[in-house]
């Protein structure tokens, strides 16, 4: 989770010819599953994706942002004024892996590019991930979802160099173990 401050706000009323002043403010979010989920429902396309068509505007940044607030009650007004080294902040909290946790020689994982929150939603029910998990910073339920892929792979078979090797080594220790040639 993360807690972003916007400063006071001072905005001018044309109707009744007065500025108004909106407080200093505290916003609570979270980059979870079921903020993008959220996100794609009121947008209808893919968050995760690396096609330049699914690029996000900066309208789709915010309505994200909105998407990933869970303080209550923040009135629209407050994400127009996020000062740009909260942007960043938000940015990095996205962008962080959240975990110690790390893979050597990964392979594509063949899904392509554009993977929605359902696609993982998918993953969770066929790894069993409780549902709970969904409110998980989505970068650690994605290494979560790796690990349970990575760990439900069959075991490489041995070449047949290799099997032949393995053979060689067991004949020669039980003859070396019999006290025998062959």
């Amino acid at each position: 989770m993360l807690t972003i401050k916007i400063p006071e706000i001072e905005t001018f009323d044309d109707e009744t010819n007065s500025f108004k002043v909106y407080k200093e403010r505290s916003i609570r979010l979270e980059h979870s599953l079921v903020s993008i989920s959220k996100w794609e429902s009121l947008l209808e396309k893919p968050f995760i994706s690396k096609s330049k068509a699914d690029k996000k505007t900066d309208a789709d940044v915010l309505e994200y942002i909105r998407c990933m607030t869970i303080t209550q009650n923040v009135p629209s007004l407050y994400y127009s004024y996020i000062p740009e080294e909260e942007m960043d902040r938000i940015s990095n909290y996205i962008e962080a892996p959240m975990t110690a946790t790390t893979f050597a020689n990964l392979k594509s994982s063949g899904h392509g590019d554009i993977i929605t929150s359902e696609i993982i939603y998918y993953w969770m029910v066929t790894y069993n991930i409780p549902m709970e998990c969904q409110k998980w910073h989505l970068n650690r339920l994605l290494t979560l979802i790796n690990v349970c892929n990575v760990k439900n792979q069959p075991k490489n078979k041995m070449s047949r160099a290799e099997l032949i090797q393995r053979n060689r080594q067991i004949n020669e220790a039980r003859k070396k173990k019999l006290n025998t040639e062959g």
